[in-house]
Protein backbone atom coordinates (compact mmCIF):
# COMPACT_ATOMS: atom_id res chain seq x y z
CA UNK A 1 0.00 0.00 0.00
CA UNK A 2 1.80 3.83 -1.05
CA UNK A 3 1.99 5.83 1.62
CA UNK A 4 -0.32 9.05 2.01
CA UNK A 5 3.03 11.33 1.22
CA UNK A 6 3.82 9.39 -2.11
CA UNK A 7 0.74 10.09 -3.21
CA UNK A 8 0.30 13.36 -2.24
CA UNK A 9 4.20 13.91 -3.95
CA UNK A 10 2.46 12.33 -7.55
CA UNK A 11 -0.52 14.45 -7.32
CA UNK A 12 2.54 17.30 -7.74
CA UNK A 13 3.63 15.65 -10.99
CA UNK A 14 2.73 18.43 -13.63
CA UNK A 15 3.74 20.99 -10.48
CA UNK A 16 7.20 19.55 -9.78
CA UNK A 17 7.54 19.44 -13.65
CA UNK A 18 6.96 22.61 -14.70
CA UNK A 19 9.54 23.92 -11.66
CA UNK A 20 12.13 21.63 -12.77
CA UNK A 21 11.87 22.56 -16.59
CA UNK A 22 11.72 26.40 -15.54
CA UNK A 23 14.71 25.82 -13.36
CA UNK A 24 16.68 24.19 -16.20
CA UNK A 25 16.52 27.25 -18.50
CA UNK A 26 18.21 29.43 -16.21
CA UNK A 27 21.37 27.51 -15.09
CA UNK A 28 24.18 29.67 -13.28
CA UNK A 29 27.41 29.04 -12.39
CA UNK A 30 29.45 28.98 -8.77
CA UNK A 31 28.35 30.92 -5.77
CA UNK A 32 25.99 33.42 -6.41
CA UNK A 33 22.49 32.19 -8.67
CA UNK A 34 20.62 35.42 -8.40
CA UNK A 35 18.05 34.11 -10.72
CA UNK A 36 17.80 30.62 -9.05
CA UNK A 37 17.56 32.06 -5.81
CA UNK A 38 14.61 34.44 -6.89
CA UNK A 39 12.91 31.57 -8.01
CA UNK A 40 13.31 29.38 -4.88
CA UNK A 41 12.35 32.87 -2.70
CA UNK A 42 9.10 33.23 -4.88
CA UNK A 43 7.58 29.71 -4.74
CA UNK A 44 8.72 29.19 -0.67
CA UNK A 45 6.84 32.34 -0.09
CA UNK A 46 3.58 30.82 -2.66
CA UNK A 47 4.05 28.05 -0.03
CA UNK A 48 3.68 30.69 3.41
CA UNK A 49 7.09 29.21 4.28
CA UNK A 50 9.66 31.56 6.01
CA UNK A 51 13.33 31.41 4.37
CA UNK A 52 16.35 33.29 5.14
CA UNK A 53 19.06 34.38 2.55
CA UNK A 54 22.56 33.92 2.81
CA UNK A 55 23.61 36.29 0.19
CA UNK A 56 27.06 36.07 0.25
CA UNK A 57 27.05 32.46 -0.67
CA UNK A 58 23.63 32.42 -2.14
CA UNK A 59 22.14 30.18 0.12
CA UNK A 60 18.66 29.70 0.90
CA UNK A 61 17.27 27.81 4.38
CA UNK A 62 13.65 27.07 5.90
CA UNK A 63 12.71 25.69 8.55
CA UNK A 64 9.47 24.01 9.21
CA UNK A 65 8.07 23.00 12.65
CA UNK A 66 9.44 24.67 15.95
CA UNK A 67 11.50 23.18 18.71
CA UNK A 68 13.02 19.91 19.12
CA UNK A 69 16.00 18.39 17.47
CA UNK A 70 16.46 19.49 13.95
CA UNK A 71 16.91 17.43 10.62
CA UNK A 72 18.61 19.10 7.45
CA UNK A 73 17.54 18.31 3.60
CA UNK A 74 20.08 20.10 1.32
CA UNK A 75 19.54 20.38 -2.51
CA UNK A 76 22.17 21.81 -4.82
CA UNK A 77 20.98 24.25 -7.37
CA UNK A 78 23.75 25.45 -9.45
CA UNK A 79 24.71 24.71 -13.35
CA UNK A 80 27.75 23.90 -15.19
CA UNK A 81 29.81 25.93 -18.02
CA UNK A 82 28.63 23.89 -21.04
CA UNK A 83 26.84 24.38 -24.35
CA UNK A 84 23.63 22.40 -24.07
CA UNK A 85 22.59 20.27 -26.68
CA UNK A 86 19.76 17.79 -25.50
CA UNK A 87 17.23 18.91 -27.57
CA UNK A 88 14.88 19.60 -24.69
CA UNK A 89 11.88 21.90 -25.07
CA UNK A 90 13.10 23.32 -21.63
CA UNK A 91 17.31 23.68 -22.87
CA UNK A 92 18.85 26.46 -21.32
CA UNK A 93 19.95 29.15 -23.81
CA UNK A 94 22.21 30.78 -21.93
CA UNK A 95 25.31 29.15 -22.64
CA UNK A 96 25.06 26.77 -19.31
CA UNK A 97 23.56 23.62 -18.37
CA UNK A 98 21.80 21.74 -15.65
CA UNK A 99 24.16 18.64 -16.80
CA UNK A 100 24.57 17.66 -13.42
CA UNK A 101 20.77 17.39 -12.65
CA UNK A 102 20.32 20.39 -10.21
CA UNK A 103 17.66 21.68 -11.59
CA UNK A 104 16.09 18.42 -10.19
CA UNK A 105 17.59 18.81 -6.70
CA UNK A 106 15.95 21.98 -6.60
CA UNK A 107 12.56 21.51 -7.56
CA UNK A 108 12.67 18.02 -5.57
CA UNK A 109 13.33 19.69 -2.57
CA UNK A 110 10.11 22.38 -3.01
CA UNK A 111 8.37 19.85 -3.33
CA UNK A 112 9.94 18.69 0.24
CA UNK A 113 9.08 22.06 1.64
CA UNK A 114 5.14 21.96 0.17
CA UNK A 115 4.57 18.03 1.56
CA UNK A 116 5.97 19.27 4.74
CA UNK A 117 4.26 21.97 5.07
CA UNK A 118 0.82 20.75 4.54
CA UNK A 119 2.13 18.07 7.35
CA UNK A 120 3.57 20.83 9.45
CA UNK A 121 1.67 20.03 12.14
CA UNK A 122 2.86 16.38 12.33
CA UNK A 123 6.47 17.45 13.31
CA UNK A 124 7.50 16.11 16.14
CA UNK A 125 10.57 18.82 16.06
CA UNK A 126 12.62 21.02 12.99
CA UNK A 127 13.40 20.11 9.33
CA UNK A 128 15.46 22.82 7.77
CA UNK A 129 15.66 23.01 4.08
CA UNK A 130 18.52 24.24 2.38
CA UNK A 131 19.52 25.75 -0.85
CA UNK A 132 23.07 25.71 -1.70
CA UNK A 133 25.26 26.91 -4.75
CA UNK A 134 28.60 26.06 -5.93
CA UNK A 135 28.68 22.28 -5.04
CA UNK A 136 30.18 22.16 -8.81
CA UNK A 137 33.00 24.29 -7.62
CA UNK A 138 33.66 22.79 -4.12
CA UNK A 139 32.89 26.09 -2.30
CA UNK A 140 29.29 26.23 -1.76
CA UNK A 141 29.30 24.03 1.26
CA UNK A 142 31.89 25.31 2.80
CA UNK A 143 30.60 28.88 2.48
CA UNK A 144 27.49 28.09 3.92
CA UNK A 145 28.68 26.27 7.07
CA UNK A 146 30.79 29.24 7.51
CA UNK A 147 27.48 31.84 7.07
CA UNK A 148 26.21 29.48 9.87
CA UNK A 149 23.58 27.65 7.95
CA UNK A 150 24.17 24.82 10.32
CA UNK A 151 23.33 26.52 13.30
CA UNK A 152 20.31 28.23 14.84
CA UNK A 153 18.48 26.19 15.31
CA UNK A 154 21.72 23.33 15.07
CA UNK A 155 21.07 20.73 12.28
CA UNK A 156 21.93 17.27 14.30
CA UNK A 157 21.66 14.88 11.46
CA UNK A 158 21.29 15.78 7.31
CA UNK A 159 20.64 13.60 4.42
CA UNK A 160 20.27 14.54 0.66
CA UNK A 161 20.13 12.79 -2.78
CA UNK A 162 21.51 13.01 -6.24
CA UNK A 163 19.91 11.94 -9.53
CA UNK A 164 21.29 9.41 -11.63
CA UNK A 165 20.88 9.30 -15.61
CA UNK A 166 21.88 6.39 -15.89
CA UNK A 167 20.03 4.74 -13.53
CA UNK A 168 15.90 3.38 -13.97
CA UNK A 169 13.83 6.33 -12.90
CA UNK A 170 12.76 5.57 -9.03
CA UNK A 171 15.39 3.23 -8.33
CA UNK A 172 17.31 4.22 -5.00
CA UNK A 173 20.92 3.27 -4.56
CA UNK A 174 23.11 4.01 -1.24
CA UNK A 175 25.97 3.10 0.37
CA UNK A 176 28.37 3.90 3.27
CA UNK A 177 30.41 5.80 1.18
CA UNK A 178 28.86 6.66 -1.83
CA UNK A 179 31.37 9.39 -2.85
CA UNK A 180 35.12 9.59 -3.29
CA UNK A 181 37.18 12.52 -1.76
CA UNK A 182 38.83 15.16 -4.46
CA UNK A 183 42.06 17.16 -4.84
CA UNK A 184 42.48 19.39 -7.03
CA UNK A 185 45.61 20.78 -8.55
CA UNK A 186 47.06 23.15 -11.13
CA UNK A 187 50.32 23.32 -12.09
CA UNK A 188 51.93 26.27 -14.01
CA UNK A 189 54.78 25.62 -15.50
CA UNK A 190 57.51 28.62 -17.14
CA UNK A 191 59.94 27.97 -19.43
CA UNK A 192 61.95 30.63 -22.20
CA UNK A 193 59.77 31.25 -25.31
CA UNK A 194 61.40 31.24 -28.64
CA UNK A 195 61.16 30.70 -32.30
CA UNK A 196 60.08 27.20 -33.60
CA UNK A 197 62.74 27.13 -35.66
CA UNK A 198 65.56 27.41 -32.83
CA UNK A 199 64.29 25.33 -29.53
CA UNK A 200 67.52 25.17 -28.41
CA UNK A 201 67.56 28.65 -27.56
CA UNK A 202 64.56 28.53 -25.21
CA UNK A 203 63.35 25.97 -22.66
CA UNK A 204 59.22 24.53 -23.90
CA UNK A 205 57.39 24.08 -20.83
CA UNK A 206 55.08 21.85 -23.69
CA UNK A 207 57.78 19.36 -23.31
CA UNK A 208 58.02 19.30 -19.52
CA UNK A 209 54.04 19.20 -19.37
CA UNK A 210 54.11 15.92 -21.70
CA UNK A 211 56.64 14.13 -19.57
CA UNK A 212 54.61 15.54 -15.96
CA UNK A 213 51.53 14.24 -17.87
CA UNK A 214 52.84 10.79 -18.26
CA UNK A 215 54.99 10.48 -15.18
CA UNK A 216 51.46 10.93 -13.16
CA UNK A 217 49.62 8.46 -15.12
CA UNK A 218 52.45 5.95 -14.42
CA UNK A 219 51.63 6.86 -10.35
CA UNK A 220 48.44 5.01 -10.73
CA UNK A 221 50.12 2.37 -12.78
CA UNK A 222 53.07 1.23 -11.11
CA UNK A 223 52.85 2.70 -7.93
CA UNK A 224 49.25 1.72 -6.68
CA UNK A 225 48.09 -1.57 -6.58
CA UNK A 226 45.16 -2.69 -8.39
CA UNK A 227 42.86 -3.62 -5.54
CA UNK A 228 43.16 -0.06 -4.57
CA UNK A 229 40.68 2.90 -5.66
CA UNK A 230 42.44 5.79 -6.95
CA UNK A 231 41.38 7.78 -10.29
CA UNK A 232 44.19 10.79 -11.24
CA UNK A 233 43.15 12.27 -13.76
CA UNK A 234 44.54 15.70 -16.24
CA UNK A 235 41.72 17.06 -17.59
CA UNK A 236 43.35 20.41 -18.70
CA UNK A 237 46.74 21.06 -21.15
CA UNK A 238 46.47 25.09 -22.31
CA UNK A 239 50.12 26.32 -23.81
CA UNK A 240 50.70 28.32 -26.45
CA UNK A 241 48.31 30.31 -29.77
CA UNK A 242 50.39 29.80 -32.34
CA UNK A 243 51.66 26.79 -34.38
CA UNK A 244 55.76 27.95 -34.81
CA UNK A 245 56.54 29.52 -30.95
CA UNK A 246 57.01 28.06 -28.24
CA UNK A 247 55.16 29.86 -25.34
CA UNK A 248 56.55 31.00 -22.16
CA UNK A 249 54.01 29.53 -19.86
CA UNK A 250 52.13 26.09 -20.21
CA UNK A 251 49.31 24.92 -17.53
CA UNK A 252 48.01 21.45 -16.65
CA UNK A 253 45.07 20.82 -14.25
CA UNK A 254 44.02 17.22 -12.50
CA UNK A 255 42.10 15.81 -9.65
CA UNK A 256 43.10 13.12 -7.75
CA UNK A 257 40.19 11.04 -6.24
CA UNK A 258 40.63 8.63 -3.52
CA UNK A 259 38.54 7.02 -0.46
CA UNK A 260 41.55 6.15 1.84
CA UNK A 261 42.96 8.76 3.46
CA UNK A 262 46.71 6.83 3.77
CA UNK A 263 46.12 6.30 0.19
CA UNK A 264 45.70 10.17 -0.29
CA UNK A 265 48.45 11.28 1.67
CA UNK A 266 50.37 9.22 -0.48
CA UNK A 267 49.66 10.14 -3.49
CA UNK A 268 49.74 14.09 -2.95
CA UNK A 269 53.25 14.01 -1.87
CA UNK A 270 54.21 11.63 -4.75
CA UNK A 271 52.57 14.10 -7.43
CA UNK A 272 54.49 17.30 -6.15
CA UNK A 273 57.70 15.19 -6.14
CA UNK A 274 56.94 13.90 -9.61
CA UNK A 275 56.12 17.22 -10.94
CA UNK A 276 59.25 19.04 -9.09
CA UNK A 277 61.31 16.38 -10.28
CA UNK A 278 59.95 16.08 -14.16
CA UNK A 279 60.44 19.78 -14.13
CA UNK A 280 63.93 20.05 -12.89
CA UNK A 281 64.98 17.67 -15.46
CA UNK A 282 64.23 20.03 -18.47
CA UNK A 283 64.85 23.20 -16.20
CA UNK A 284 61.56 24.65 -16.21
CA UNK A 285 59.92 26.59 -13.29
CA UNK A 286 57.26 25.00 -11.69
CA UNK A 287 54.22 26.16 -9.43
CA UNK A 288 51.66 24.03 -7.84
CA UNK A 289 48.56 25.39 -6.49
CA UNK A 290 45.62 23.30 -4.57
CA UNK A 291 42.13 24.29 -6.56
CA UNK A 292 40.22 21.83 -4.13
CA UNK A 293 40.62 19.92 -1.20
CA UNK A 294 37.01 17.58 -0.64
CA UNK A 295 36.56 14.60 1.90
CA UNK A 296 34.71 11.85 1.23
CA UNK A 297 31.07 11.40 1.59
CA UNK A 298 30.88 9.56 4.47
CA UNK A 299 27.28 8.23 5.76
CA UNK A 300 26.05 7.18 9.11
CA UNK A 301 25.17 3.52 8.56
CA UNK A 302 22.45 3.66 11.21
CA UNK A 303 21.09 6.74 9.33
CA UNK A 304 21.32 5.16 6.21
CA UNK A 305 19.07 1.91 7.45
CA UNK A 306 16.51 4.26 8.83
CA UNK A 307 16.19 6.42 5.57
CA UNK A 308 15.44 3.06 3.77
CA UNK A 309 12.69 1.93 6.42
CA UNK A 310 11.15 5.56 5.61
CA UNK A 311 11.59 4.91 1.76
CA UNK A 312 10.02 0.99 2.23
CA UNK A 313 7.38 3.03 4.38
CA UNK A 314 6.39 5.27 1.43
CA UNK A 315 5.71 2.20 -1.20
CA UNK A 316 7.77 -1.37 -0.41
CA UNK A 317 8.19 -2.28 -3.72
CA UNK A 318 10.84 0.40 -4.36
CA UNK A 319 13.87 -0.79 -5.29
CA UNK A 320 16.77 0.19 -3.49
CA UNK A 321 20.26 -1.45 -3.85
CA UNK A 322 23.31 -1.06 -1.70
CA UNK A 323 25.77 -0.27 -4.87
CA UNK A 324 26.64 3.59 -4.38
CA UNK A 325 30.00 3.37 -4.54
CA UNK A 326 31.70 6.09 -7.28
CA UNK A 327 34.65 7.89 -7.76
CA UNK A 328 32.47 11.37 -8.19
CA UNK A 329 32.93 13.85 -5.37
CA UNK A 330 30.43 16.47 -3.19
CA UNK A 331 30.63 18.60 -1.01
CA UNK A 332 28.48 17.53 0.87
CA UNK A 333 31.10 16.13 2.47
CA UNK A 334 31.50 19.16 4.26
CA UNK A 335 28.82 18.33 5.91
CA UNK A 336 28.84 14.96 6.39
CA UNK A 337 31.81 15.44 8.22
CA UNK A 338 30.40 17.24 10.30
CA UNK A 339 27.05 15.60 11.56
CA UNK A 340 25.54 12.16 10.87
CA UNK A 341 24.52 11.47 7.38
CA UNK A 342 22.89 9.95 4.53
CA UNK A 343 23.32 10.49 0.70
CA UNK A 344 21.45 9.04 -1.29
CA UNK A 345 21.09 7.98 -5.42
CA UNK A 346 18.04 8.35 -7.30
CA UNK A 347 17.40 7.22 -10.73
CA UNK A 348 16.89 9.52 -13.32
CA UNK A 349 17.48 7.98 -16.44
CA UNK A 350 14.86 8.58 -19.19
CA UNK A 351 12.86 5.54 -20.79
CA UNK A 352 14.25 5.04 -23.70
CA UNK A 353 17.83 3.83 -22.18
CA UNK A 354 19.84 3.62 -26.09
CA UNK A 355 19.72 7.05 -25.26
CA UNK A 356 21.06 7.42 -21.74
CA UNK A 357 24.28 8.97 -21.45
CA UNK A 358 26.22 10.14 -17.98
CA UNK A 359 26.33 13.43 -16.15
CA UNK A 360 28.57 16.16 -17.38
CA UNK A 361 27.50 15.92 -20.81
CA UNK A 362 25.78 18.08 -23.08
CA UNK A 363 23.43 15.66 -24.72
CA UNK A 364 22.18 14.29 -21.35
CA UNK A 365 18.82 14.17 -20.21
CA UNK A 366 17.21 13.12 -17.34
CA UNK A 367 13.16 11.75 -16.34
CA UNK A 368 10.49 13.76 -14.77
CA UNK A 369 9.71 10.95 -13.85
CA UNK A 370 11.45 10.69 -10.23
CA UNK A 371 10.28 14.22 -8.78
CA UNK A 372 7.47 12.98 -6.88
CA UNK A 373 9.20 10.39 -5.24
CA UNK A 374 12.26 12.42 -4.30
CA UNK A 375 10.27 14.79 -3.15
CA UNK A 376 8.54 12.39 -0.93
CA UNK A 377 11.53 10.46 0.68
CA UNK A 378 12.72 14.38 1.66
CA UNK A 379 9.63 14.35 3.27
CA UNK A 380 8.79 11.32 4.88
CA UNK A 381 12.59 11.05 6.33
CA UNK A 382 12.94 13.95 8.38
CA UNK A 383 9.14 12.87 9.61
CA UNK A 384 10.37 9.85 10.74
CA UNK A 385 13.88 11.07 12.16
CA UNK A 386 11.89 13.56 14.04
CA UNK A 387 9.12 10.78 15.38
CA UNK A 388 12.11 9.01 16.62
CA UNK A 389 14.14 11.37 18.15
Amino acid sequence: MKNQILQEAKNMQEELTKWRHSLHRIPELGIHLPKTTTFVKERLAEMDIAFTEYGECSCITAVLGTGGRCFLLRGDMDGLPMHEESDVSFASENGCMHSCGHDLHTAILLGAAKLLKRHEHELKGTVKLMFQAGEETFEGAKAAIKAGILENPRAEAAFAMHVASIAPANTIIYGDYPMAAVYGFRITLTGKGTHGSTPQLGIDPINTGVHIYLALQELISREISSTEEAALTIGRFDAGNVSNVIPEHAVLEGTLRTFRPELRSMMIRRIDEVVRSVAKTYRTEVEIEVLSDVPPVACSPELNQKILTSIHGLDNEIKTLPYYHVMGSEDFAFISERIPSSYFGLGAGIEDQSKWLGQHNPKVRFSDECLPLGAAIYAKAAIDWLDEH
